[in-house]
């Protein structure tokens, strides 16, 4: 009885590699709610002005109110409903995230391509142009190109852009070496194919899984960034509802209204640890060293 159904697995087609990569990123219990979390702050950002009860720059009751059921997350020092100005925040926070990784994650990525297939001089620059960068903590880099910038929401953007570019950068380069010493990229270049076909086409597909993972995790990597820049003053500015911009209006009065401070914190700190698990999820599910673990 076992011989054919053995014979008939033979004649099964072989599993499609996204569809098993999907399957062990829903066994892992932490990635799905970290998906969960983040998809419902991607639907609040989206549905903002029909899900928040007031307009965030109204001033719509008395300053410094504690939350009830008028007002859930309370109000802030001028009167405005920390809920709505939260949930307009969502737009900005998770925008600036998706930017910023897209303004850092495609130059780095081409450095590091260029930088692992060409190698030599061009190795060389890029790499201690690299160097450079990672010689920087991320929130210094970002303060140095804000500082020079000036303070806005576009150049908060691309500071926090910048200082996640050498992360791409580096992991690609390494990335990159490992594959073009594979006896198909030699093929491939004996059958024709150009530089720019055999980078694209052979070594970066080949190389997407760990720069997908990166990008989840510096997405909330740039949330965090960018709300400690509008802390400082650096980023958003007054009276853009922005998470970071409200945590730091409401510090001077934490102990006599800390629901000004703290809801636009957890918002960062639940977008943040849900960015860390999808990522943790997907490292597992796309890396094959920890598949084979």
């Amino acid at each position: 009885m076992s011989a054919p159904s053995e014979a008939a697995a033979d004649f099964l087609p072989p599993e499609r590699p996204w569809l098993g990569a999907a399957r062990r990123f829903l066994s892992h219990p932490g990635a799905v709610i970290g998906l969960i979390v983040l998809l419902a702050w991607v639907i609040v950002a989206l549905l903002a002005p029909l899900v928040a009860p007031y307009d965030p720059a109204a001033l719509v009751s008395r300053a410094r109110q504690a939350p009830s059921a008028a007002h859930w997350l309370g109000t802030d020092m001028l009167g405005r409903d920390v809920l709505s100005r939260v949930i307009y925040g969502a737009r900005i926070s998770i925008s600036l995230g998706l930017i910023a990784v897209m303004l850092g994650g495609i130059p780095g990525v081409i450095l590091g391509l260029l930088a692992g297939y060409f190698g030599g001089w061009v190795d060389t620059v890029i790499s201690r142009f690299v160097d450079a960068l990672l010689a920087f903590p991320s929130i210094l880099l970002a303060l140095v190109v804000i500082a020079s910038l000036g303070p806005s929401i576009q150049n908060m953007m691309i500071a926090v852009g910048v200082a996640t570019l050498p992360d791409y950068a580096r992991l690609v380069r390494g990335s990159v070496l490992s594959i073009r010493s594979q006896p198909y990229i030699e093929a491939a270049r004996l059958v024709g194919n150009s530089h720019t076909r055999t980078m694209v086409r052979h070594i970066l597909v080949n190389a997407n899984a760990p720069i997908v993972v990166l990008a989840t995790l510096q997405v909330g990597s740039a949330i965090l960034i960018g709300a400690g820049l509008s802390f400082l003053g650096l980023g958003a500015q007054p009276p853009t509802p922005e998470w970071g911009l409200m945590s730091a209006e409401g510090r001077q009065m934490i102990q006599r209204a800390w629901w000004i401070s703290t809801f636009p914190g957890l918002a960062i700190l639940s977008v943040v640890i849900a960015c860390n698990l999808v990522g943790d999820g997907l490292r597992s599910a796309l890396d094959p060293k920890m598949r084979m673990g």
